[in-house]
């Protein structure tokens, strides 16, 4: 899942791409409200992350804005403000949730989870097809009820394709999913992943067919 931080506090959007990463997301960050219009329509995010107190204006206008223009993805708020009345004006101008600073990362963590799996239609946080099971809260993967030990990027790679099962992932989009603006990605990187994944499925797991010229397909069971 890939997502962006609007955050003018590098050093706490540093913080929080830390701690995002290492639960398995991609993250970005911007620091301006312009940059974030901008990137969000130019970028597939599946959640933002959005700082009220901005430089160049407002986080609400930026909400606002956004809604307007029909963003479809949750938005989360993060603000030091704590009235009552701020976090109604939030909410009403579409924001999905809102948390004040200071924070817990886990409690960031489990708010994005949350907001992206009723996105997706699915209140489970456990993702199943035949024998294998992926537990998006724990970020653990099960095969036979054995678990499989999988990289950051592997589960990326896997959790994109089993939220899509029987579908095909274009490999533009997966790529999108799984890396984030900042890293240097090889023109085999995608394949590599893919390739580690498959064997590690391997005997019992579903399989990933690569459907040339598109991208990859997890077929279900």
């Amino acid at each position: 899942m890939r997502i962006l931080i609007v955050e003018d506090d590098r050093s706490l959007a540093r913080g929080m791409e830390a701690s995002m990463a290492a639960a398995g997301f991609a993250m970005d960050f911007v620091s301006t409200g312009e940059e974030a219009i901008e990137v969000l329509f130019t970028e597939p995010y599946n959640l933002a992350i959005l700082d009220l107190g901005l430089p160049d204006m407002d986080g609400l206008e930026v909400l606002s804005h956004l809604r307007r223009r029909e963003l479809q993805i949750p938005i989360l708020i993060l603000t030091a403000r704590d009235a009552v009345s701020d976090r109604i004006e939030g909410l009403d101008r579409g924001a999905d949730d809102y948390l004040s600073k200071p924070f817990h990362p886990r409690e960031l963590e489990s708010r994005v989870r949350a907001l992206i799996r009723r996105s997706l239609g699915t209140a489970d946080p456990v993702l199943r097809i035949g024998r294998l099971s992926f537990d998006r809260s724990t970020r653990t993967v099960q095969l036979n009820r054995s678990v499989v030990e999988l990289r950051r990027r592997e589960l990326a790679v896997l959790e994109t394709l089993m939220g899509r099962p029987g579908r095909v992932v274009t490999r533009e989009c997966l790529t999108a999913e799984v890396f984030n603006f900042a890293d240097a990605v090889a023109p085999n990187a995608l394949d590599v992943y893919v390739g580690r994944l498959r064997r590690k499925l391997m005997p019992d797991g579903p399989v990933i067919r690569t459907i040339r010229g598109l991208g990859y397909m997890l077929e279900g069971s």
